[in-house]
């Protein structure tokens, strides 16, 4: 059957379509983006299924995105997507607004034990009986005029999702609904936290293995990593590779030399960047002990394993009973964050990232657990 496309391709088109839309219980939103060679995301194309029709806006053509940014927040209209963290990033780049109430079909798939995880031509399939065509996901979005392919693989996904959505949501229980919500509004929450980058350090790869000093030198490269990939849109690795974060670190070269020695150390790196990266070495391998970062706590143990095993039992009994995905119940991140709060001989305490619905549901089960 064809799918009615509506093109939308200047402001006022814009602005009088979201008005529409706000009238509307749900829209189901898609976006094409570029994002090959810089750090922010580049719109190709934004979608919008109203169950009946495809829209697809032009991104290269509008300029006045605050109707847009106005029905992303609109608490009325539930927004409809699938595995959408990337498009969330979209959104916040190009509107300055996120979407909420947020029902990701992907996690709805999960609390309805049809899988976790699922691909969208996979879950389409599962729901619907419809097999997609091949994805135009690395074809060009921002060409112009895109290729009847795309512009018919684009309408699609923002016809489907709106269909799968409406087959999903009434299977969902009043508790699985508002924890789909739940965890898409912690989806926001947690893009909207400005990541500080002078914290970055602290999730480098093996920097629990440096010294105070060492981790000092860590912290400046981390900081300047990120600073520099914003100023410039450009990928982190692109600025300095991950693999050469830890032994720049580690022995802090003190020239060009023993710079472009450094495991993975790009050419282009040491030839741009060199000396500023050999100044940036210089100034906090000669910081005071008193400004030096505390020292990393160490990962766990193997012998954690154990412990481990005992808390994911409490979340497989729990998915079990309420026959949701398994995955979907406790995360690893989570689980690791209680351990340390007391390995190996308590007490525990539940950590700040078990929150909501799971902290209700398993916080006194997974302490019971931790004192057998």
């Amino acid at each position: 059957m064809a799918i009615d496309i509506q093109w939308i391709l200047d402001d006022a088109s814009l602005a009088r379509h979201c008005a529409d839309w706000r009238q509307l219980p749900f829209v189901a939103l898609d976006t094409e983006f570029m994002r090959v060679d810089t750090f922010y995301p580049i719109a190709g194309l934004l979608q919008v299924g109203d169950g009946e029709r495809a829209f697809l806006v032009d991104p290269l053509e509008i300029s006045d995105w605050s109707p847009f940014a106005a029905l992303l927040s609109d608490p009325a209209v539930v927004k409809v997507l699938h595995s959408c963290s990337e498009d969330l990033e979209v959104f916040l780049r190009l509107t300055g607004s996120l979407p909420l109430p947020l029902f990701d079909t992907q996690l709805a798939a999960g609390y309805l034990n049809l899988g976790f995880s699922m691909g969208y031509s996979r879950l389409v399939q599962e729901v619907l009986g419809i097999e997609l065509p091949k994805g135009e996901t690395r074809s060009d979005w921002l060409q112009r005029p895109l290729s009847p392919t795309q512009i018919s693989y684009a309408a699609e996904d923002a016809q489907h999702l709106a269909v799968v959505y409406r087959e999903l949501q009434p299977k969902l229980s009043a508790d699985k609904l508002a924890w789909v919500l739940e965890d898409g509004a912690e989806l926001v929450a947690n893009l909207r936290r400005e990541v500080d980058p002078q914290q970055i350090y602290r999730d480098a790869k093996l920097a629990w293995k440096l010294s105070r000093q060492q981790l000092a030198v860590m912290r400046a490269l981390c900081t300047w990593r990120e600073s520099q990939a914003r100023a410039r849109n450009q990928p982190r690795n692109r600025i300095i590779r991950e693999a050469s974060l830890w032994p720049l670190a580690k022995t802090q070269p003190d020239n060009l030399v023993a710079l472009a020695r450094i495991e993975d150390m790009h050419p282009k790196t040491v030839r741009q960047d060199g000396e500023t990266l050999l100044e940036l070495i210089r100034e906090a391998a000669a910081l005071p002990p008193e400004q030096w970062p505390e020292a990393l706590p160490q990962p766990l143990p193997l012998e954690s394993t154990t412990l481990l095993k005992k808390l994911r039992a409490v979340g497989q009994r729990e998915s079990e009973r309420l026959q949701i995905a398994p995955e979907l119940m406790l995360r690893k991140k989570s689980l690791e964050a209680l351990l340390k709060t007391g390995y190996p001989d308590g007490p525990y305490q539940l950590p700040d990232s078990l929150k909501g619905w799971r902290r209700a549901l398993m916080g006194d089960d997974l302490l019971a657990a931790l004192e057998d």
